[in-house]
């Protein structure tokens, strides 16, 4: 029962924390540090969610979350009998572990499917420029750059984006499609977009996963700044903007999002400090705390 009631707090503890880190700020100080809590937060909510129901249905077992689902699947004999509520969690606990990593690997099948299909469309239709080594270029006269994630990533750039931005703007652009490819970005934006199918009504999961979409690209205008002035960037960022920049095709990451795109100028031009070590470090352990806690909680019998 210790375990279960742990389990529920720490998952209304997350739920409460997700809610007030929508609204945060200091996030844009430090895109990268503020994904890995947005990680550790989706992750040790589900498992404390679905963890607190298992808990309490195993308690008949008193051999802790783990151990009691061991004992459940061999058929064994609980030390106190069953009652309807111990089954219904039991149920509960099951439905909503096995929705969450369906829901998952299917978004994730949809996102691979697309990816595939993509790539053999550019085979056919994208051809190499020597101007942008590496790069496929899209014959259309609309701008667009965006990048095809994967083991076998692709950046991709239109004819009309290459005309429309300087040489400086576009290396910056290039370089954050880079970045995107090289941070796997795909894979963290992947479990807020399945949790977001799952619980399409939740205000705090929306909020939550339109602030990660916006986390990761800052966190690539950070590494694009390695190689080209913030100012390029920003100016690249408006001229698509101004342009009306293609949408970016299903399953892919693109360099930019109508509803971001000033939030991200404004950061670019006027930057905020970087975000101090401790607290860097404090967010970090925080997060490290969050995944160790739930996680124990699933191991060690309370």
């Amino acid at each position: 029962m210790i375990t279960a009631a742990a389990l529920a707090a720490l998952a209304t503890a997350c739920a409460l924390g997700a809610w007030r880190f929508t609204s945060a700020r200091w996030t844009y100080r430090a895109p990268r540090v503020a994904i890995v809590l947005w990680q550790a937060l989706g992750l040790a909510w589900g498992l404390a969610t679905t963890g607190s129901m298992l808990a309490y249905a195993v308690q008949p077992y008193d051999r802790g979350l783990l151990h009691g689902l061991i004992a459940v699947a061999q058929g064994r004999e609980p030390v106190e009998p069953w009652d309807g509520p111990h089954l219904f969690a039991l149920v509960a606990g099951l439905t909503a572990l096995a929705v969450l990593v369906a829901v998952t690997l299917a978004a994730a099948a949809q996102a691979l499917r697309a990816r595939r299909r993509h790539r053999t469309l550019l085979a056919l239709i994208a051809r190499d420029d020597p101007f942008v080594p590496g790069v496929r270029v899209l014959d259309h006269p609309g701008a667009a750059a965006y990048c095809v994630p994967g083991l076998r990533s692709q950046v991709v750039i239109s004819a009309g984006a290459m005309e429309l931005l300087s040489d400086d703007e576009l290396t910056a652009v290039l370089a954050h499609e880079a970045a995107h490819v090289r941070e796997r970005h795909d894979l963290v934006l992947l479990p807020f977009g399945a949790l977001r199918r799952v619980l399409p009504w939740s205000k705090v999961v929306r909020d939550a996963q339109a602030q990660v979409e916006l986390l990761v690209e800052m966190a690539a205008d950070d590494r694009a700044r390695r190689y080209c002035s913030p100012r390029r960037l920003a100016t690249a960022l408006l001229r698509f903007g101004t342009a009306g920049a293609m949408p970016t095709p299903h399953g892919m990451l693109g360099s930019v999002t109508a509803a971001n795109v000033m939030a991200r100028v404004n950061r670019l031009v006027k930057p905020d400090p970087e975000l101090k070590p401790h607290f860097r470090y404090g967010y970090l352990g925080l997060s490290a705390a969050l995944l160790v806690s739930a996680a124990s909680l699933w191991v060690i019998p309370l």
